[in-house]
């Protein structure tokens, strides 16, 4: 790999991060939902929702968080926490595509279990020190579905890399709650995992423009791809991979993938 390719993409992608890692960035983003919120709790869980709803068009997606919002009294840790079951009946009939109000009760029957035991949703991701994201997410999906009431319907909206998926949505959830560079985009809210641990989440914008540069060279859009592109980022930025989400995703939205192709690696 040519050192002064490597040298000129990182030199083009830390440009568009600068441009795209902006407060600008967050009105029209799913990320808007959880900086509607100050505290930790309802950042996380706001946060949680958005990422887990984010497929189809983003409008949308904010449109049916808000609403969720709302059906929580826009004060979803004391919902959570301290509902009764008569108070879920406001819950009833939510859908967002193939997410499901059957869905929604069970997140919000775990969560009100966990947050019985730990302080943040942190503890449902990391169980031990230096855990790296694949450890955290696979850990994640074991934990969250260790309950008997959890329905086999609400597997597919929690991947996992054991089972092969991207885990795009949960990959960005990390990056909202671990990053933290004061930029106001993203919260660094979450301290036992690490930005230099993140996986690059892999939605089809980051897929698209990572090929055109030369970055990511698997078809398939698994495990494996999102594993590759990382590793692929960490060349450019060993310690804040995930960073360069930005600057893919923005790249295919903003700009229509109109890119030099003399900087790919």
């Amino acid at each position: 790999m040519d050192n002064k390719q490597i040298t000129d993409l990182k030199d083009f992608l830390n440009q568009k991060v600068e441009q795209y890692n902006t407060p600008d960035f967050i009105a029209n983003d799913p990320i808007c939902i959880p900086h509607s919120f100050t505290s930790k709790q309802d950042i996380e869980i706001m946060g949680f929702f958005a990422s887990i709803f984010a497929w189809g068009q983003r409008k949308t997606i904010i449109n049916k968080c808000k609403e969720l919002a709302l059906r929580m009294d826009n004060s979803p840790h004391d919902f959570i926490t301290n509902h009764k079951d008569s108070d879920l009946k406001v819950l009833l009939e939510f859908k967002h595509r193939t997410f499901n109000d059957t869905d929604l009760l069970y997140c919000i029957h775990f969560m009100k279990q966990h947050y019985a035991k730990y302080e943040s949703l942190e503890d449902a991701f990391v169980s031990m020190p230096d855990m790296s994201a694949e450890e955290a997410l696979n850990h994640f999906e074991s934990y969250f579905f260790s309950l008997p009431e959890a329905p086999h319907r609400t597997r597919k909206h929690i991947p996992s890399p054991h089972r092969q998926s991207a885990c795009k949505r949960l990959n960005m959830y990390l990056r909202w709650m671990v990053r933290d560079d004061n930029k106001g985009v993203d919260f660094g809210i979450w301290k036992q995992l690490k930005p230099k641990d993140l996986i690059c989440p892999l939605d089809l914008h980051v897929e698209r423009t990572a090929h055109m540069l030369g970055l990511l060279q698997r078809d398939k859009a698994d495990w494996k791809a999102a594993i590759e592109l990382t590793e692929n980022l960490r060349l450019l930025d060993i310690n804040d991979p995930a960073k360069y989400d930005f600057a893919l995703f923005g790249i295919s939205i903003e700009e229509k993938c109109l890119i030099d192709r003399s900087i790919r690696i």
